[in-house]
């Protein structure tokens, strides 16, 4: 139980810690602008310097594909659309339940307009309990839970291509039409991975892609809230004091003062907010995270939306970056559902909510395993002792 009266004497200094950090903010912001403004005339040889010396920087960095000063209004979009969306849920393996398994549940959703069609609202269960599915993980050092999270991004994706496919049937083909995920579409964590580990995930979701891309069907990463400093990082190539971006050389030591590090504490969204009008798109870039090595010919281009309610990231494979109709028609339909939404596409909302597991769920769950136990003739079935009495305190 929360101690509220001893959590309030803390607040204070809390919101003065908050209120030195909005004001460094704020002069980190200003400097931002600044070289950013700067950077408009010396954009090319900034993008030559981070070519030359990429393999010695030691932060990521994107690479604008248009100037830096574009801001391009979104179209409309047509009346008549498709969009669809994906997202997952999970119930984590536990050794004090009744059974060591866990389950995925993948919602779907097709939201169709001005069709006059019914749209697709429901997921897509499946519970794992096999010794391959629990244990193959740990030979890479890779926890179960962990890898259940790696297997569900590779599930949403595949489920996502096959509602795609199934939409752009020739009866629909001039349908425009929009795949959506909640996330982005660079894997981070497969860099972390070993290569079994990874082939055994990026695969799938490059294939899903693939199918995808043959549909001419577009698909988006929508994030909301997004934490990157990718363009902010490039920026930082104006901002050394270098006459080379050197930084092995020149800045070994990541811990130390330089001029280029004030951008590493402030958001690729605080400066595009400046910059944006509502219903606008910033530059086109396309980012260099290593992982994206292995995407082959669909590496991830992004922008930053101004949706009306936030600055959004947006990114796209590079089959749809390459093609600026697709590109703009994608961006407008994204743009509707989050008007739709009330500030959040409403598709991936709706995904999500499908998705979702309940605490009534999870129960409805483990009673109906319970009971397929017992049907095979199994013995003292039934949660731990330290579960039992978690679930029914005496306080």
């Amino acid at each position: 139980m929360l101690d509220l009266r001893k959590l309030a004497r803390q607040m204070q200094g809390l919101s003065q810690h908050l209120t030195l950090e909005a004001t460094a903010s704020r002069q980190r912001l200003e400097l931002a602008q600044q070289h950013l403004q700067n950077a408009y005339e010396s954009q090319q040889d900034l993008i030559d310097r981070q070519e030359k010396w990429r393999d010695r920087i030691l932060f990521a960095n994107a690479t604008p594909i248009e100037p830096l000063e574009t801001c391009i209004d979104i179209p409309v979009p047509p009346k008549i659309h498709t969009v669809i969306a994906t997202d997952g849920s999970q119930i984590a393996p536990n050794h004090h339940e009744i059974a060591y398994c866990y389950l995925l549940n993948i919602g779907r959703v097709v939201l169709h307009y001005g069709q006059n069609r019914h749209p697709l609202l429901d997921s897509l269960p499946e519970v794992f309990y096999r010794p391959e599915d629990l244990y193959m993980s740990r030979q890479w050092g890779i926890r179960t839970e962990e890898w259940m999270s790696f297997r569900r991004t590779a599930s949403e994706t595949t489920v996502l291509a096959e509602l795609a496919c199934s939409s752009s049937s020739p009866s629909s083909e001039k349908i425009p039409t929009l795949a959506m995920v909640d996330g982005s579409l660079i894997y981070w964590f497969l860099e972390q991975l070993p290569m079994d580990a990874r082939d055994r995930i990026l695969p799938p979701i490059l294939e899903a892609w693939q199918q995808m891309r043959d549909a001419q069907v577009p698909l988006m990463g929508y994030l909301s809230a997004s934490r990157s400093i990718e363009t902010m990082n490039f920026l930082r190539l104006l901002a050394c004091p270098h006459p080379v971006p050197d930084c092995k050389s020149h800045c070994p030591n990541q811990l130390e003062k330089v001029p280029c590090k004030i951008f590493e504490q402030l958001r690729d969204t605080s400066v595009w907010a400046t910059r944006l009008k509502p219903g606008q798109r910033s530059t086109l870039w396309r980012s260099n995270s290593p992982i994206l090595q292995l995407y082959g010919d669909q590496t991830i281009y992004f922008c930053y939306v101004h949706v009306g309610t936030e600055i959004a990231r947006i990114e796209v494979p590079a089959w749809v970056a390459d093609n600026a109709t697709m590109l703009n028609q994608a961006l407008g339909l994204m743009l509707a559902q989050v008007q739709k939404g009330y500030g959040y596409p409403v598709a991936i909302a709706e995904a999500h909510n499908q998705a979702v597991v309940k605490g009534g769920d999870r129960a409805r769950f483990f009673a109906l395993l319970e009971q397929q136990m017992i049907k095979a003739g199994l013995k003292n079935v039934g949660t731990s002792y330290k579960e039992a009495r978690k679930r029914g305190s005496i306080a």
